[in-house]
């Protein structure tokens, strides 16, 4: 509700010289906090907006709760009881001293005095920095100081704000001391925010209590809501955190980040921070605060790799973005995985191992560098591509050994593990024996080659100037997504009290110990929406904690894959790090229209990376499953060969891109219909049902929406649940086993699902590829073939290129690619990564991709023609 008030003009203000001008206090029914507007999935509102109208008795309860992405921004509690100065009491609330000349006052606060509504001014109970509200409460003059109970606060200083009742006080710096027309008395706050206030929630009991975050966040509050006067320091943010304990001097609190509830972003504090304008504020830093060159290399390792999919976009948009990225480490520990990595990534020394067992590995690296007087603090700068060990002899010595005895010729691999499957894990090297050659290796314990420390130091010294492990410093980013099964929905067993305790789940602290041991410049973590769903969204609130923990900045947003130019929807959450020194990434708006499969978790729809809703943009139509896949030969259910001719051209622009050979496919000003594309197609078979399922896939018919429910016998009954029609006999297959789908697909969800034995069509999309290819339960036939998808129609479906050629068994094959990041989804982040890492980027979390991209460089007009 607004007061309308007669515009009493610019009336001079009369004041006494040195006289405190006191006021009663006002006592406000309106000191609400506020939430952020609830978004429509990919279909962004205002990420800082805030609406009013939520009761105090709201607020206690949702306090009860983690605070997830919302923009709580606070108001005092219901103030104090209105002063009564007398001669017994010595409290008093007021401004103090003159007030500060009005053409300055209107200058500064220019919204406080701007005339509107026809010459009346209007009165409303707040104004945020974004304007979420109609109109500011209007100003009769401004003040640098006041007094609360004989206290004496000036701009800038920090204060406690009296929060509800059992609440700990709010955090705040005061920005103004204004009257407003009517008499009353306000102060403007800026917030800042403890960690259990903002996204980290529970987890903030890992973080010193005394650390708070500094937020764009600020209204206006009854003057006589401040408690008291605080020390808060501001210290460098690439401080370590043992640093921190020793040296912040005494204090209340500290603050070396921000935090907005735009994409749960913690960040490198403004360039326009005023703390250094308050007396109570201090700044320490150790002087390293400087940003480095930016490098047009860089290093990519790449953790739960599967078969190269992420940096495989990664690497592709880095170089559209003008840096050259090399995957230079992965790891996997699926071995068919790895051979497909290695295949399509030849200079990435790819390890087939356990994450753990790989930090353990690196940790016991660095002590052998250390050990041999190396530099594990200025490694060698990392060459093209990692030489390979095995090309060397140590001896020509050709004496011939005791019968019984071997001689180490040289060293040509190290490893963390079990490699011989005896049950203990420990150091090992692989060993080439003198006068063997490679299939005599052998793995052997570093505690049994004692008498080879000289051949030890020689490998490990030639391995410290190929960088064949990582050391810190050394690595630009690392990516990954590692797994959490424990989360999955098909699990009954799930531990929502403590998730981490699950051994599934334990992965995630396992990434965050290789990123706190290597300090990469950059983190870029994949996962699924269950992590924000299960258990109030505890691994992904985890994740965030460890990386602001680790002095990272963090950024989390929730994308769909299909708002990049796929034919599925494929929602996964991602997380950026960066070091202090470095620009955080913002994260790529969406470039094509999608059909919306599953939104985010309500307390996360802030994080969907979109566009505002009343935000006019003009996208891509979406793709869909004809104008990725109606290019391909027809092949039956029992295709066999890997490798086959195309057998004509592609017919849509999808299909052009996903032709191009390598080189093309990161260049920017590449016009797909102009260029030489890739001739040989891969991996266009599939999984060869069994005879029943076969005969049961043909008797589906080739029309839109058509699955199991087309059977003979099928009907469906009340509800939409499937029932067997007692007049129709049962028909039998040759093995003798009915046609009609067994009791799985009859009572699969209750019998209400139309999945098992679902046809696809060519206008339609996919909800998600997943890692199976069995007809059962999901719909994945051909449109017009009687067979599953084939490994490169579901590839298409996740971006991979033609020319990525997969390994390993068929049902391997599938694993590989459902289990994949869509490759234009890790493109378009890696463009605005790179764009960081040459510090292009801007403050705000979100951003526009250039248009036509991955092919921006065409020039307007010849597009794509």
């Amino acid at each position: 509700m607004k007061i309308e008030l007669e515009d009493p003009g610019q009336e001079e203000i009369k004041q006494e010289k040195d006289v405190v001008a006191c006021k009663q206090p006002v006592s406000s029914s309106s000191n609400k906090k506020k939430r952020a507007s609830v978004k429509q999935p990919l279909k962004v509102e205002n990420k800082d907006l805030k609406q009013d109208g939520i009761k105090e008795e709201e607020n206690l309860e949702a306090r009860a709760e983690p605070v997830e992405s919302s923009s709580k921004q606070k108001k005092g509690a219901s103030p104090k009881k209105p002063l009564v100065i007398d001669d017994d009491e010595e409290s008093v609330c007021c401004f103090i001293g003159d007030p500060i000349p009005l053409d300055k006052a209107q200058s500064r606060w220019p919204e406080r005095y701007t005339k509107k509504n026809g010459g009346r001014r209007s009165i409303s109970s707040s104004i945020s920095k974004n304007g979420e509200d109609d109109e500011p409460i209007k100003a009769r003059c401004h003040y640098s100081q006041a007094m609360v109970d004989v206290i004496t606060y000036s701009l800038n200083d920090h204060v406690h704000v009296k929060a509800g009742d059992g609440e700990p006080n709010f955090i705040g710096r005061i920005i103004e001391f204004f009257e407003t027309l009517d008499g009353k008395l306000y102060f403007r706050a800026q917030w800042f925010y403890r960690a259990v206030d903002t996204v980290i929630s529970y987890h903030s009991k890992d973080h010193d209590e005394r650390r708070v975050f500094l937020s764009e966040d600020q209204n206006d509050n009854d003057l006589d809501c401040i408690v008291a006067k605080i020390t808060i320091v501001r210290i460098a943010s690439n401080i370590s955190l043992t640093t921190k304990a020793k040296e912040i001097p005494e204090c209340d609190y500290y603050y070396d980040m921000s935090y907005s509830t735009a994409y749960s972003t913690f960040a490198n504090l403004p360039k326009d921070d005023k703390s250094d304008v308050s007396s109570l504020s201090t700044s320490l830093s150790d002087g390293n605060c400087e940003h480095e060159a930016p490098k047009m290399n860089a290093t990519l390792l790449d953790l739960y790799s599967g078969c190269g999919a992420m940096s495989t976009g990664l690497c592709q948009g880095a170089n559209l973005a003008g840096v050259n990225l090399l995957t230079t480490w992965a790891v996997d520990l699926n071995s068919f995985a790895c051979q497909s990595l290695s295949l399509n990534h030849p200079k990435t020394k790819v390890r087939n191992e356990k994450a753990e067992d790989f930090l353990t590995l690196v940790r016991e690296w660095k002590k052998l560098c250390e050990k041999f007087s190396l530099d594990v603090n200025d490694p060698p700068k990392l060459n093209k591509e990692i030489d390979d060990l095995d090309d060397e002899s140590n001896s020509d010595d050709s004496s011939p050994l005791p019968k019984g005895e071997f001689e180490v010729d040289h060293f040509v691999d190290i490893c963390y593990g079990d490699p011989n499957n005896i049950g203990k894990k420990e150091l090992m090297f692989k060993v080439r024996w003198k006068g063997y050659g490679p299939n005599e290796d052998t793995w052997e314990p570093i505690s049994g080659l004692r008498k080879c420390s000289e051949r030890i130091e020689r490998f490990v010294r030639k391995g410290y100037q190929n960088n064949i492990l990582p050391l810190p410093g050394v690595v630009d980013i690392i990516c990954g997504g590692p797994p959490c099964q424990g989360i999955s929905g098909f699990n009954r067993f799930r531990d929502s009290n403590n998730p981490l305790a699950d051994v599934r789940n334990q992965q995630m602290a396992v990434y965050m110990e290789i990123v706190d041991f290597l300090k990469p410049k950059y983190v870029l973590m994949e996962n699924v929406v269950d992590i924000l769903k299960f258990a109030e969204g505890f691994l992904g609130r985890f994740a965030l904690s460890k990386l602001v923990q680790m002095n990272y900045q963090a950024r989390l947003g929730i994308m769909a894959a299909g708002c990049y130019g796929l034919p599925q929807f494929r929602m996964r959450v991602f997380l950026w790090g960066a070091r202090p020194a470095e620009v955080i990434p913002q994260f790529p708006l969406p470039t094509h229209d999608v059909l919306v499969r599953g939104g985010a978790p309500v307390k996360f729809e802030v994080n969907v990376v979109a566009y505002n809703e009343n935000q006019k943009v003009e996208l891509l139509k979406a793709l869909l499953l004809g104008d990725a896949i109606s290019d391909l030969p027809k092949v039956e259910n029992n295709e066999g060969r890997d490798e086959m001719p195309y057998g004509e051209p592609p017919k849509t622009d999808f299909q052009y891109s996903i032709r191009l050979t390598l080189s093309d496919s990161i260049d920017p000003c590449c016009n797909p219909k102009k260029s030489i594309l890739h001739n040989t197609l891969f991996d266009h078979r599939p999984l060869q049902l069994n005879e029943d399922d076969y005969l049961r896939v043909c008797r589906v018919p080739k029309k839109k929406g058509a699955n199991f429910r087309d059977f003979p016998g099928v009907r469906v009954g009340p509800n939409n649940t499937v029932e067997f029609d007692p007049e129709v006999e049962r028909v039998l297959l040759p093995s003798g086993n009915p046609l009609v789908v067994p009791d799985y697909a009859m009572s699969f969800i209750k019998g209400k699902s139309a999945k098992p034995f679902g046809r696809l069509w060519w206008d339609e999309t996919v909800p998600t590829v997943v890692t199976r290819a069995e007809p059962h339960n999901q719909v994945i036939l051909h449109p017009e073939q009687d067979r599953v998808l084939t490994i490169r129609e579901n590839a298409r479906l996740q971006g991979f290129p033609d020319h990525y050629k997969l390994c390993g068994p068929i049902k391997e094959r599938y694993i590989q690619v459902g289990n994949a990041v869509a490759v234009p989804v890790s493109r378009a982040l890696c463009y605005s990564l790179g764009r960081a890492f040459q510090g292009l980027s801007g403050e705000e979390p979100i951003y526009t991709l250039p248009a036509n991209f991955p092919h921006f460089g065409i020039a307007a007009g010849e597009a794509m023609n």
